[in-house]
């Protein structure tokens, strides 16, 4: 990983495929996932360029799709939930990963007890897969890792994934950079440059992707990355998003 440029490119929105995270991109990260929110005129700004685009432009993120259309309501977009285990097509059309209903209830069953003795930690089940937020007990971040780390071992299926104050159970199989890939396969998608925006650990994957595609990866926020691109915050974001609408903005990306 490296420190990566500032400045972004000129893009056009008639020739990229947008790509963007949620929290801590498009949202602000907050204690608890249920105080994110995204305001009012970055929504009307997504359903612009989702517009311009031809549909060209997908959420990819860590949480459930029925969590991110509130998030984003009243937008339906293509998106891609729980880092690829649920996706939406173009066309509205749903495909997921399946896990058996008892291994989830185990699993679950076995985060909920092991977090008693870890106050200020919170477990989010998210359908097929399971996060524990310690934003607000950092203390217990070596606990946490070693609580998962134990789950999932009797779990072959699962994986752990460490994010930003976050450790996720997730199927082993999924992940949000196959996600792009598919979305990238098919129209609108394909034959465009992809753009992928993101901030934590677990979108350095996708940024990895998009870079063998010949894209453009953007690092949201500070630290070593592989995006080749930077942008500071997500006011820094929302500012963007603003200048790729206004009028003759952008030349196609070379």
């Amino acid at each position: 990983m490296q420190e990566s440029q500032q400045a972004l490119p000129e893009i056009s929105s008639e020739h990229a495929a947008f790509f963007f995270d949620l929290d801590g991109t498009l949202a602000s990260l907050q204690p608890e996932p249920d105080l994110v929110s995204v305001p009012g005129h970055v929504r009307d700004d997504l359903c612009l360029l989702h517009r311009n685009t031809s549909g060209a432009l997908a959420i990819i993120s860590g949480r459930p799709l029925a969590q991110i259309d509130a998030l984003l309501a009243p937008l339906r977009l293509p998106a891609a939930g729980i880092h690829g285990a649920e996706r939406r097509e173009t066309d509205g059309r749903l495909t997921g990963t399946p896990v058996g209903s008892s291994i989830l209830a185990a699993i679950e069953h076995s985060l909920t007890e092991g977090i008693i003795p870890l106050p200020g930690v919170v477990l989010e089940k998210k359908r097929v897969a399971f996060a524990l937020h310690y934003r607000q007990a950092p203390r217990h971040r070596d606990a946490v890792r070693a609580l998962a780390t134990q789950v999932a071992a009797h779990f072959p299926a699962l994986e752990v994934q460490q994010g930003k104050c976050v450790i996720e159970l997730k199927p082993e199989s999924v992940n949000k950079g196959v996600a792009i890939k598919k979305f990238m396969e098919s129209p609108p998608f394909a034959g465009r440059v992809p753009v992928f925006l993101g901030d934590d650990l677990t979108d350095e994957q996708r940024f990895i992707l998009v870079n063998q595609l010949k894209g453009i990866s953007v690092k949201i926020g500070e630290g070593p990355t592989h995006a080749h691109y930077r942008l500071q915050n997500n006011d820094a974001v929302y500012t963007w998003i603003k200048q790729l609408l206004s009028p003759g903005a952008g030349n196609p990306h070379s």
